[in-house]
Order: structure tokens, then sequence, then C-alpha cells
């Protein structure tokens, strides 16, 4: 008999070898509260599907579709559900799954010829995916050695899986069927389609949007929030993608073992360059309009975008057009620590707008604009206190202020400001690239790579520490950042297509450091498995001006603290 614990309550009870998780959670059920259906666990701290078998004793976590590892498992299953009813009513048809977008996921579909996607189609697809749901149909996992995936693979036209698996190095591949029908995903599936009761298909800018269940209560659909602009960032990139011909990891795989590493970087970095001059030239084509000049330039972004670069790389293109940048971050006007809001646990909250003094900022900004000489202070991370060592400025006439921060565009920093005076920018790192067809790679990853090597270089926070803080980072995003991603006048995607590969060199040790008896190594397991898709990149032939230099270290730039 095995001996299982459940880290849900803490308690311990035996179990037949073989038993599967979901014979477990049965078992443990009446005594949890998870106030939502289980759709996946963790053993051992690693995320496993609920067929799952026990052959040793082992720690096991339920988790609903609110957790982070649950809700991958939930959306992961509803997209091979689609994809078996959008080919099913639609023989020949291509599915791409290319990026999360509006709270749901947007799809390219292209049916046979050139016919173009109607809504009806759409309520076909939506007609067979309920009726796939309501047949409860079983999602089969098998595990085979690579070679005969990749034959299976091979035979049915998957180009894209097949060059991901020729290029991944594994030697046994996990691959998934519902019905008739064959997939390749990169982590588990819940047990059957029945358990995917929430969820939505409509069309969306002539593709599909698949509708996910809310993070925070599964019961409903995730509201809608339209984001043009943020689509429009995905779509330039996924353009030029294409005439890269890297459309995913594979195709990076096989370029770079065609020895193609430094063409890759220096084609990305020059597409990146040449955003940033349009970006310059734009500003300061309205700076010199005679009618309401722009004087302001608001930078923002999530964590690890790379804004801090983009500022810099911006600030000389700037130069570049006659104008001359005066720089400042909104984190020089943090209240004092004392005055500084917490969070319901008692830590401050320094993401909370009121942790800026939004006053003092606006009345320094009214007065620069004016023509004055103002002194502005410089925040003591170390005291918490904020300070005037005497630094003064004042706006020339050939001059714009930059001011970069998180809540760079929220209106309560530069309400007295003419909105007419400012030129809003949004930076992110909004990977485009997948793994294949049917697995995108989710944004967040891209940020938190970045930031799991950059906390570990300045020996600020351990991988096992920058992971638990991860979860804070994004609920803030959510509630500071995002809601003002839209009201931005241009957006700025920092994501690289080889960055991964060149990530991986740094990360894979620091990853590795994570112990496995802690929370945090499920997250950092994932990681681990996903960069493996990537065929490493020495970072020798970055740029120093690149934003990955930001993270990776070697940058030409000087950043504070």
């Amino acid at each position: 008999m095995l001996q299982i614990r459940c880290k849900n309550n803490g308690v311990t009870k035996s179990f037949a070898e073989g038993s599967s998780l979901l014979d477990v959670y049965h078992e443990f059920a009446p005594e949890l509260n998870i106030p939502y259906p289980v759709v996946s666990a963790k053993v051992n701290n690693a995320s496993q599907g609920l067929k799952f078998r026990l052959y040793q004793n082992r720690d096991v976590e339920f988790f609903d579709a609110r957790s982070g590892s649950g809700h991958r498992v939930y959306v992961r299953s509803l997209c091979f559900v689609l994809y078996k009813a959008a080919t099913d009513v639609f023989p020949g048809s291509k599915l791409f799954i290319e990026h999360p977008i509006s709270r749901g996921y947007y799809c390219n579909f292209k049916k046979r010829g050139t016919e173009v996607l109607t809504d009806d189609d759409v309520a076909i697809i939506r007609e067979r995916m309920d009726e796939i749901i309501r047949q409860d149909m079983p999602f089969r996992r098998f595990e085979s050695t690579n070679e005969e995936a990749l034959r299976i693979f091979q035979d049915r036209g998957f180009s894209d899986k097949v060059k991901l698996l020729e290029t991944s190095g594994q030697i046994y591949t996990d691959y998934y069927m519902l019905g008739d029908t064959v997939d390749y995903f990169y982590g588990p599936l819940v047990p059957s389609a029945g358990y995917l009761n929430v969820w939505g298909l409509e069309s969306y800018h002539g593709g599909l949007l698949l509708r996910v269940p809310d993070a925070n209560d599964p019961t409903r659909l995730a509201p809608m929030m339209e984001q043009p602009k943020t689509f429009e960032m995905f779509a330039e990139k996924v353009r030029w993608d294409i005439i890269m011909r890297l459309s995913n990891v594979g195709d990076v795989n096989k370029a770079l073992l065609r020895g193609h590493a430094s063409e890759l970087i220096q084609v990305s970095e020059a597409l990146q360059e040449k955003k940033i001059v349009q970006i310059a030239e734009e500003i300061d084509k309205r700076f010199r309009q005679s009618d309401n000049p722009i004087r302001i330039v608001l930078i923002t972004g999530p964590s690890s975008s790379g804004k801090t670069t983009f500022c810099k790389r911006l600030s000389i293109q700037l130069l570049a057009c006659g104008i001359r940048p005066l720089s400042f971050s909104t984190d020089d006007y943090f209240v004092n620590r004392v005055d500084t809001p917490k969070l319901p646990d008692g830590s401050y909250d320094f993401d909370n707008v009121k942790a800026v003094d939004c006053e003092l900022l606006d009345d320094h900004l009214e007065r620069l604009l004016a023509g004055e000489r103002v002194e502005v202070p410089e925040y003591n991370f170390v005291t918490g206190q904020r300070e005037f060592k005497g630094k003064r400025l004042k706006l020339q006439n050939d001059s714009v202020l930059i001011i970069e921060g998180i809540h760079a565009l929220n209106p309560m920093l530069t309400e007295r400001i003419p909105e007419t005076m400012k030129f809003k920018i949004f930076v992110s790192a909004l990977t485009s690239i997948s793994l294949d067809d049917h697995n995108w790679i989710p944004t967040q990853d891209n940020r938190l790579l970045r930031r799991i090597i950059r906390d570990y270089n300045k020996g600020a926070f351990t991988a096992q520490e920058t992971i638990a803080q991860w979860k804070n980072v994004c609920d803030a995003e959510e509630r500071w950042i995002l809601p003002f991603q839209e009201t931005a006048d241009v957006m700025f995607n920092s994501a690289l297509n080889i960055e991964f590969a060149v990530l991986r060199t740094h990360a894979e040790i620091i990853l590795a450091s994570v112990p496995r008896n802690c929370r945090e190594y499920s997250e950092a397991h994932r990681l681990l498995k996903f960069i493996h898709y990537f065929i490493p990149v020495s970072d020798k032939e970055i740029p120093p001006t690149s934003i990955m230099r930001e993270f990776v270290g070697g940058s030409s730039f000087k950043y504070k603290r």
C-alpha cells in the first residue's frame, strides 16, 4: 500500500499501488474545501493530469481552474476540443491558436481553399464542440518513442510538430487522442471533455476568439475586453514572423542548426530599432507642430517588459531628431515609506498608484511646462525617504520630458496636464512565436524568465523568491497597468524571436536551483521543460544596447539601483 499525503488538508491515507489521482481525489474530496471542480494536481510539486497513476509514496495537491496550473490545463484541453470540432466539420482545414487577447485566445482558422470564415461556420464549430463536451469524450494520453511520435505526425501532415520534435532532443514523447483526432500538448489535460463546461467561441478579426473561464471565478466566462491596439501589435509581429519564416519553435531551431543565429539576432534587433526610429519620428513631428505640440512622453509597461532600456534607446533617437530628452522616473515620487499603502497581509503595496505622490508630480510638471527651474526629488530605497539633493531641471524650448514608470499612463498621475501635450507609449513583451500550431507561448513566461535572470544576477532574489512574488506582480499589473494600455498612442513589442534560445543559457542553472520540496518548484519545473524545446544560443552576439542586456547583463546603458 502507498502512503499519500494530501497537501490541501495535511491528511495521509493508504492507497493501492497504481491508484490514479482521480481515485485519490475521490477519497479525499468530502474533507476538502475546494469550491470549484478540480481539474489538475501536483505530485511532489510537479503538475500532473488527474489520470496520472501513483506507484510510490507521494505528496499530492489538487487544484481547480483558479490556479495558474489548473487554468492552463483547462484552456489546453479546450483548445483540443476546438481543434477536433473544427477539423470534424471542416476536413482539410487548419487551425492556428496564436495568442491571448481580449481575455480569450485568438485563433486563425483557414478553411480548405480560399473560402472565408463566416458566422455560420463559427456556429457549426461551436455546435460540434458542445456535442463533444456533452458526450464527455475522454482525452487519452500515449507515451511513445520520439521516432514513433514523429511518424504519427508526419503521416498526418503536422510539419509544425515534426520540426518541434525533431529538434527537441527528446527520447520519449507524450501525445493525446480525442476520439480519432491526435494532437500534441506540452502539459497535461483534464480526464475528459465533460470537465469543460464554461467556454465560448465567437468570430473575431477574421478568425475565432476562444473564450475561457474567469481566473477568479471559473463558473463564468472572463469578461471580454476590446484590445484593438494590442491585437494589431500581435498581428504586426506575426506578419514579420511569416516574412522571416519563423512561425514556431521548430522553425527557429532549424534556422539555428543551419548556422543562422547571428542573422536572426541582427534582424530582430534591426526590426526593433526601426520601430523605435518610427516612434521617435512621430514624436518629432508632433513636437514641431504649431498647435498643441507634444512636451511630455509617458512610457509604461508591465514588469520586465524592457521599458527602461526602451526609454534610453528612444532618447538617443530623439537626440538624432534634434530633440533633447529630459528624463525622470515616477519612482522618485514615491511617498515616504511610512505613508505607503498596505496590502491586506500588512506588507507595503508599492504597485498602488497611491504609493506615488501624484499631487507633487503634477505640480512639478506644470511648473516645468511653464518654463520654471524645478528641484526634483530622488527616492532613497534604503531609508524609504524622498530626498531633495539639489537636482534641478528646466525644460528648454528644444526639450521634451520623458517620464517612465508603471503608472505613467494612469490619468491620476498627470490629470492637470492637457492630453494634447502628452504622447503615451506602452511597452510589453508579446511573444508571437508558438511551440507549434496549437501550443502558444504564454506572454507572461517571457517576462518571468527575464525577471528571474535579472533578479538572480543582481543578487536581489533567488529564483524561488522571484517565482513566489510573481502572482502578486501580475495581479498588480491587472489592476494598475493593463487597464490603461489601450489608451497608448503607440505600442512597442520588446519580445525577440531568438530570445528564449538565449535565455535558456542563463535560466537553466538558475531554475535548477529551486528546491523540489517547495511550492515554487512546480513553476520552475514547468519553465525548465519549456525552455528545453529551444536550442541554446550564446548571448555573445547580442548588442550592448539590446533590451535583452537589461536582463542578462552586459548593457552599455547605466541603470539605477
